[in-house]
């Protein structure tokens, strides 16, 4: 049964991940209603560790942009740039991180401040996709400045409150500045990179690796699953936005705020 849990896990990380829906509010409410029998140090560790899993789903997608080693000097100019960039975005995140996690992890890590999040979020995207079309100036990520990575960056922070949602922190926040929907959702996969994996080894230094077999079998199922389904679900997400606007995922994120309060209102 465990390892059920865990697998069902591993999918919601890989679907919810890449969407702008909260990954881990959904894994937080998921183990909330089937809660993992383990102790509370590694789920502490695998609720972030497997994130792990769809990080590498994402080098694998994108080697090529990706791989600074290129023989070609003009190709490897450009992924030099890229990940020099994706550094500058991930700074934000990476500092508020180190100095909230207690915090975060101690007192914003319950359902209340998740649906109110999903609530906030899911509004803001209708009212976004529903106004005016917004000016896009950035159609590549070679067109993507220091200046707009920071302010992605900066809206990256926000996604350390539970139930925000990282890429749909980012996408938003790409969105705002002018840059495509595209190039956002590239920039923003790119992003989870180092803010994603910094993540699981701060974790893994305050809780220690320390873990029975059994653990270690949990921990490494839950992230091969999220790293199948995140291949997908990267692909879907690309495809999607290139022809459709996030409006049905504010909707999504409104039902689901009103669902999660209902349920643990009824509950306690």
């Amino acid at each position: 049964m465990e390892y059920i849990k865990v697998i069902l896990l591993g999918i919601i990380q890989g679907v919810t991940e890449w969407l702008p829906i909260s990954s881990t509010g959904h894994l937080l409410l998921f183990n909330e209603i089937f809660p993992l029998a383990v102790s509370e140090d590694f789920e502490s560790v695998f609720m972030v560790v497997v994130q792990l899993g769809s990080i590498l789903a994402v080098v694998v997608l994108y080697f090529e942009k990706l791989w600074p080693f290129k023989r070609d000097s003009k190709e490897r100019g450009k992924s030099i740039n890229l990940w020099l960039k994706v550094i500058v975005a991930s700074l934000p995140a990476a500092v508020a991180g180190l100095l909230l996690d207690d915090l975060i992890d101690s007192k914003l890590s319950n359902y209340l401040v998740i649906a109110f999040s999903l609530f906030v979020y899911g509004v803001l995207y209708i009212y976004i996709e529903k106004k005016e079309k917004l000016r896009v100036r950035v159609n590549s990520l070679e067109e993507l400045s220091y200046i707009d990575a920071v302010k992605m960056g900066a809206f990256q922070m926000l996604a350390l409150i539970p139930g925000t949602s990282r890429s749909g922190s980012t996408i938003l926040g790409g969105l705002l500045c002018g840059i495509s929907r595209p190039v956002a959702a590239e920039f923003s996969f790119f992003m989870a990179l180092p803010v994603m994996a910094g993540a699981s080894l701060l974790r893994l230094l305050k809780h220690g690796i320390g873990f029975t077999s059994s653990e270690w079998m949990i921990l490494l199922l839950g992230s091969f699953v999220a790293f199948i389904v995140s291949l997908f679900s990267i692909k879907a997400l690309v495809g999607y936005v290139r022809k459709h606007d996030f409006a049905v995922f504010g909707i999504y994120r409104v039902v689901l705020s009103v669902v999660v309060v209902l349920f643990f209102t009824l509950a306690h």
